[in-house]
């Protein structure tokens, strides 16, 4: 009764034409109701239809211009009544805004027609199940290991020194790096489009900024066709001002980096068509940047101990003078990606762990819109601020991958574990939603959380130091990068990790307002390829939305 009185519901909307005509811009609303229609034709004509005659429904003049097939499926088959020749053959139909009358529907011959046409549908499902099991066995290859690492499976990986890491080329010239030099550096690879002037010492001469944060924060995070037309709208202010503010024209700037990849591939082609641009127009040696790279290298920008950047730089500093000297142990922690390297040199990266799903930055924005948090300064510090007044041991939550005896990360089982633990608080306390709850319980689930998600840091981060300090390498140095490096607690207590080592560990983080996506970080990049004589193309550099580090083992 309930399937007839459905169908008739759908009849009554199609003759009287009430459907909307908003609803024909859903996929998926039209999708089911031309399945339901073309059901509803088909038990019609099956009670005059001869069981030796198949019928398939051809195109209207709807479907023909949008040419979107809708998978049968299966679905009913049973109370359609066709027989699993028939329905072999009547397997896919097209998406129409009316139901179909008998005059559009193909007669199709039963006997020899039908019979060659099956054999080629057979062996077109063979074809098709053949791949599908390759593909799967494929993918299966990559379940539980670690993402954004190249196992040859990606067209594109990032190298710029060969297949030897060493094999530099200068491909759009070089600045005169006999004397302290200045870069440009553009990044446009998410929500903020930020520029900087930088010196080859390490001297911030000039910056700009310009947030997405207020568009975004209503959506409860980025959303990509938004991001990239608010870069479009600064990229040119934001180039500006920073070259206002560092009391310098393009003219007098000697190269330009911008970030390439990985990240949302229509926000990184702003940023890298303005760099090429200004490269080609002002014949400027260009280099495209790796993101994840920047992140790194900008534990080397030289500071003191109050992040003070060195001033007055000279021949000798600009050359040798930096931070953290290779190699060194990284840990990259951001919105995207969770990831232990081994740092050779740049462009030769030995990746110990990462995420094999998602990233801990991720994991705080998710927390932070599950406790209804603003996020619009992103969820991370969201979070940290509201763990400050909560008990850290209130909420049992499990300690991600405890039998994995390896250096990968994994948050996307803590996730759900938060969200079970505060929807059942939430019931607890007789309310609708987690949104409800008081402050104080918040606060309770957002120190939990937190200690937890850095409690799995830090036992993978251990694990990767004993097997360092195993192979006597000599490496003592830990550098912490990436946006969530910005965390006071997790810096805290990754320091007390570094000093309880037998053998104390060195550890290095940039500023905390360096450790999130700005301009200053494609210029240092930039910077550090130069001193190795490597540039690229501006005329033909492409953008990446993944863009793996070339796999060295």
């Amino acid at each position: 009764n309930g399937w007839t009185e459905f169908m008739i519901k759908i009849e009554r909307i199609l003759k009287g034409r009430m459907v909307p005509s908003y609803y024909h811009s859903s996929h998926r609303f039209c999708s089911i109701l031309v399945l339901l229609t073309t059901m509803q034709s088909v038990i019609a004509t099956q009670r005059t239809a001869s069981s030796s005659k198949l019928f398939l429904f051809r195109n209207s003049a709807y479907a023909r211009e949008r040419s979107i097939p809708v998978a049968f499926g299966g679905l009913y088959r049973k109370r359609i009544g066709l027989d699993p020749l028939s329905h072999a053959r009547c397997r896919t139909f097209c998406r129409s805004s009316t139901s179909a009358d008998n005059n559009e529907l193909l007669q199709l011959h039963s006997n020899s027609t039908v019979q060659s046409g099956v054999d080629e549908t057979n062996k077109g499902k063979r074809k098709k199940k053949k791949n599908m099991k390759n593909s799967k066995d494929k993918r299966r290859e990559f379940i539980g290991k670690a993402k954004a690492v190249d196992r040859g499976q990606w067209a594109a990986v990032y190298s710029p020194g060969g297949d030897d890491h060493i094999s530099f080329t200068a491909r759009s010239g070089l600045p005169d790096r006999s004397k302290p030099f200045t870069v440009l550096g553009i990044e446009s690879s998410c929500d903020d489009t930020g520029a900087a002037v930088v010196r080859s010492d390490g001297v911030i001469l000039g910056e700009s900024l310009a947030s997405q944060h207020e568009i975004h924060e209503q959506f409860g995070g980025v959303v990509p066709g938004l991001a990239k037309n608010a870069h479009e709208e600064k990229i040119d202010s934001v180039i500006n001002e920073a070259l206002a503010n560092a009391g310098l024209s393009m003219e007098e700037v000697s190269a330009i980096g911008v970030t390439i990849g990985p990240g949302l591939e229509i926000c990184l082609r702003v940023g890298c068509n303005k760099a090429r641009e200004l490269a080609m127009q002002y014949k400027k040696p260009f280099v495209g940047i790796h993101h994840l790279e920047a992140h790194i290298l900008m534990a080397r920008m030289p500071f003191d101990s109050s992040a003070k950047f060195v001033e007055g730089g000279t021949d000798e500093i600009h050359e040798s003078k930096r931070a953290i000297q290779f190699p060194f142990l990284a840990l990259l922690v951001s919105g995207g990606h969770c990831q232990l390297l081994k740092c050779l040199g740049i462009g030769n990266y030995q990746i110990i762990g990462g995420t094999i799903d998602d990233s801990l930055g991720e994991a705080f924005d998710k927390t932070a819109r599950l406790l209804g948090l603003p996020v619009g300064g992103g969820g991370g510090p969201a979070v940290e601020a509201l763990a400050k007044g909560g008990d850290v041991n209130s909420i049992p939550l499990p300690i991600p991958l405890q039998r994995r005896k390896d250096c990968d990360f994994s948050y996307a089982g803590l996730k759900t574990a938060v969200r079970m633990a505060s929807e059942k608080l939430a019931k607890e306390r007789g309310l609708e939603s987690v949104s409800d709850l008081e402050m104080s319980d918040k606060a309770d689930i957002a120190a939990s959380f937190q200690n937890v998600s850095i409690k799995h840091i830090e036992q993978r981060l251990k694990r990767a130091m004993d097997s360092i300090e195993d192979e006597e390498d000599s490496i003592r140095s830990l550098a912490v990068v990436g946006g969530v490096a910005a965390n006071k607690e997790l810096r805290s207590r990754l320091e007390s990790i570094c000093a309880e080592r037998a053998d104390p560990w060195k550890m290095f983080v940039p500023p905390p307002r360096l450790c999130t996506d700005q301009g200053s970080m494609s210029a240092w990049a930039a910077i550090e390829r130069l001193m190795l004589g490597s540039s690229d193309e501006p005329d033909n550099q492409e953008v990446y939305a993944r863009f793996p580090f070339q796999l060295n083992e």
